[in-house]
């Protein structure tokens, strides 16, 4: 799997906003064939800063990028962000999270 996190810093004017500002976008690649997730998240630490964490099948990120929601993305988000986005992008096996057994819950 494509696995991506990216840190957005949003203008502090628009911060509140961001979730729907970009629902439109969320809700058009989580649709997208290939795609596992696609997951923002709000810092406890500095309510500007958004994590997007987004993994895909395979070719499938190819797909997003090139597509018409993103392109819209492309040319709406920036007015919105206070600095340009910071990405993480690799590849990892498997096709989804696995259990965190340092911290395994026992009932």
């Amino acid at each position: 799997m494509i696995f991506i996190a990216a840190r957005f810093r949003v203008l502090v004017e628009h911060a509140d906003a961001f979730p729907e500002i970009t629902r439109s976008f969320t809700e058009a690649t989580r649709a997208e064939p290939g795609n596992l997730w696609f997951d923002w998240s709000r810092s406890l630490d500095d309510p500007q800063e958004f994590v997007l964490l987004e993994a895909f099948e395979d070719d499938a990120a190819d797909a997003h990028v090139q597509s018409g929601h993103f392109k819209q993305a492309q040319a709406e988000l920036p007015p919105y962000l206070e600095e340009t986005p910071r990405i993480l992008n690799t590849v990892l096996e498997g096709s989804g999270w696995h259990e965190l057994a340092e911290l395994a819950v026992r009932r």
